[in-house]
This record gives C-alpha cells, sequence and structure tokens, in this order.
C-alpha cells in the first residue's frame, strides 16, 4: 500500500472523496505518515468517527499538528469525563453576553480600520481581518497587548493554523510561532496567577488560570497557555471565514443585493459559507478497539480522518450540493452530522467546536460591513480559491477596489 501523505497535502478537500468515489465505499484503507489510516466520509461515517466507545482522541493529533495547530496538553487530545469538564469552561464563553462583547469589540476594532481603507486603493481583507480580531479578542480575553506586540503576535496567532498543515518551509514557521506562543501564553497565566494580580472577574485569561481539574488541581501553567491559546487560534481562524464571506458576495454578486434588502437572511447565508466554501479539510481520531464497517478493518491505534468538506457536500444528504443556496438553511436544521465545518455530533458531549456561537456571530458582523456598508469593486475580478492550501483562501488574501462607505443604506 502506498503513503498517500502527499497526494493529502497536495489536494487537501478533495483526496478522500475522490478515493471514497472510485471505491464505492465511505471508508477506505490508506497510509498516512508511513503508517495505516483510515479515511471515511459521509454522514453515516460522522456519527461512526464520533462514538467515544470505538475511538479516542488521546494521541491521535500526528506530532507535526501537535507542533503546531493544537499545542500539547489541549482539550482536543482529551476524552470522557475529563474532556466535557474541560470543555464546559469553554462552553462558558459561548454565552450570549460573552459572545456579545467578543463581537462588539470586533466592529469597534473593525470600524476603526474601515476609516483607512477609504483612502486607498486597493485593501486585501484577510490580513485586515486578523488584525482586527487579534485586537478584539486579547482586548475581549483580557490580555494587554502593545501597539509594537501587534504585528507579531498576529503573524503568530496565525500561523499556528495558516502555515500547520503546509509543506516547509511554512511548516517550520508554525512551529516556531507554536513555540513563542506558548511561551507567551504561559508568562501571562503566570501574571494572572501571581499574588495581587488585578484579574478582571469573569474574564477568559481569569477563567483559563483558575480553572481546577475535577481533582480539584489547578492545571500546569503551560497547559493552561495552551488552553487560552484556544481560545485565541480559533478565534483569529474566523477571519479565513470573513474571507470566505466576501468570496461568497465576489462569487454570488446577487446576494449583495438580496442582503442589503432583508437582513434575516444573515444567519442562512452565513451558514451556507460555512458548508460550501472549505475551511478545515478533516477531523481526526484514533481507533479505540478494533471493528469492522462497511468492509473495512478498523484496527485497534490506527489513525481515521473523517472528511469534513466531503460531508458537507454529500448529495445524500443535501440536494445539488455544489451549488451555493442560503435558503436551504431555511427549512429544518441539518442533522448534527451532516452539517460539519467545525466538527459533528453535539458541542456538549462530542469533539464539536463549541466556539459556533462565536464564529457565526463575527460572520454575521463580517456579512453587515461588506454587504451593507460598503461599496466596492474588486482588486482581481478573476482571483479564485486556492484549494491546494489548507485553509483554502484567495491568492491575495481577496482583494477590495476602492472601497467606500455608502451614502444609502
Amino acid at each position: 500500500m502506498s503513503d498517500d501523505t502527499l497526494s493529502l497535502l497536495r489536494d487537501p478537500y478533495g483526496f478522500i472523496g475522490r478515493r471514497a468515489r472510485l471505491t464505492g465505499r465511505d471508508a477506505f484503507e490508506t497510509r498516512l505518515l508511513g503508517r495505516r489510516a483510515v479515511c471515511v466520509t459521509g454522514p453515516r461515517a460522522a456519527e461512526l468517527f464520533y462514538d467515544e466507545a470505538r475511538f479516542t482522541r488521546v494521541g491521535a493529533a500526528p506530532l507535526p499538528l501537535q507542533l503546531t495547530l493544537f499545542g500539547r496538553g489541549g482539550v482536543q487530545g482529551l476524552d470522557g469525563p475529563d474532556h466535557r469538564h474541560r470543555k464546559a469552561l469553554f462552553s462558558h464563553f459561548m454565552e450570549r453576553e460573552q459572545v456579545e462583547g467578543l463581537v462588539a469589540a470586533f466592529t469597534k476594532h473593525l470600524e476603526q480600520q474601515v476609516q483607512g481603507w477609504t483612502t486607498r486603493d486597493t485593501v486585501a481583507l484577510y490580513p485586515e481581518f486578523q488584525r482586527a480580531l487579534v485586537l478584539a479578542v486579547c482586548e475581549w480575553a483580557g490580555i494587554p497587548l502593545s501597539e509594537a506586540e501587534l504585528g507579531p503576535r498576529t503573524r503568530q496567532l496565525v500561523s499556528l493554523f495558516d502555515d500547520a498543515g503546509a509543506l516547509a518551509p511554512r511548516h517550520l514557521r508554525s512551529v516556531v510561532a507554536r513555540r513563542l506562543a506558548d511561551r507567551w501564553a504561559e508568562d501571562l497565566i503566570n501574571d494572572a496567577r501571581a499574588p495581587g494580580a488585578p484579574l478582571v472577574p469573569d474574564s477568559p485569561v481569569a477563567l483559563v488560570a483558575t480553572y481546577r481539574t475535577p481533582a480539584g488541581d489547578l492545571l500546569p501553567a503551560r497547559i493552561a497557555g495552551v488552553e487560552l491559546l484556544n481560545l485565541l487560534r480559533p478565534t483569529v481562524a474566523v477571519s479565513v471565514f470573513l474571507t470566505l464571506v466576501g468570496q461568497a458576495l465576489r462569487d454570488h454578486p446577487e446576494w449583495r443585493d438580496r442582503l442589503r434588502a432583508d437582513n434575516s437572511l444573515d444567519d442562512a447565508f452565513v451558514q451556507e459559507v460555512r458548508r460550501f466554501y472549505p475551511f478545515f479539510p478533516a477531523a481526526i481520531t484514533r481507533v479505540r478497539r478494533d471493528f469492522e464497517w462497511h468492509g473495512v478493518h478498523f484496527g485497534k491505534g490506527q489513525r481515521v480522518l473523517l472528511d469534513l468538506y466531503g460531508t458537507d457536500h454529500d448529495d445524500r444528504t443535501w440536494e445539488d450540493p455544489h451549488r451555493f443556496d442560503p435558503m436551504r438553511f431555511h427549512g429544518d436544521p441539518p442533522g448534527p452530522f451532516a452539517f460539519v465545518p467545525q466538527g459533528g455530533g453535539e458541542p456538549q458531549t462530542h469533539h464539536r467546536c463549541p466556539g459556533e456561537p462565536i464564529t457565526v456571530a463575527l460572520m454575521k458582523a463580517g456579512t453587515e460591513l461588506l454587504a451593507r456598508r460598503l461599496d466596492y469593486g474588486y482588486g482581481d475580478p478573476a482571483e479564485q480559491l486556492d484549494t491546494t492550501r489548507a485553509p483554502a483562501l484567495p491568492r491575495h488574501g481577496l482583494l477590495l477596489h476602492r472601497p467606500r462607505e455608502r451614502t444609502t443604506v
């Protein structure tokens, strides 16, 4: 059996689905990073994937992702009661007041940046959203951030997700970024725990620093720092989804008019952006015990990859799945294993990202700006997504030409 690691890296969104179609099965064996693995796709496979009796997240992430995207010791690598207890900490940050506070900070910083956009001929959206999100999430979390720190911290946080799945030298840049970010976050935790530290009650940095395990112990400062980054990094990664909102309005300009006429369509629009456009290619787990499924043997310890993009485009769930149609979200909501842009199942009990409320709320704020507040053209009218990279993005970060605030709304 040949090793398909390079094939997966070259086509991160299409590899699993294409091979599944060739085999005629929702599961197939392969070899990744020199080891046997199984790839699965579709809603039934997603439901299987989140069965904790059959799979474990402990040690599931390959070392390259532990050294970059996830860090070591964080919630992604836990199972069972420990996972649910740790995840409850993150669920607190998804409460309505917390989400509204983060969105308000983002809107404030983004509006300040927009004032500068109107004096420029061309604006690249992706880095602009990154900057606004770093400023917003640090302010919201209670983390001091000087102007001199803004650039380096933004580059570090972005590299954790933007370069993690790439080949060298980008991957090496992500490894270095993880080391620097871990050191920064650990220092923040130690500062927050210092006697007399002026902690803001219920601020994210205070809650992470004072979180106690089910045994009543504080997390080691290094691991608490990893969990703090598990708040910051995914929030900054919403810059990808926000850029994809702009891409959707470029690809489907009729939706700019529809959104301007009816703001009740915002939720359906951003959900379809999350379904239609590629973000995370796959999720990963390990087999807990041997079993057979759909004629494929799942061996204890094997890694299993769930095709997130392919599941969100599965024609057994979605009618005409390769057509952009936000109105599909005006009907009954899709099942928890059919719509999986940030993982499947239920956030409270499965390894589905608990940060979806923040993602959706920030995307709505971006939609308000790009669909209603601004008039603009495109710096490169033919700019397309580069789907050979993960996350997939417009090649130039989506260039807006002469953005100007609208005189009529």
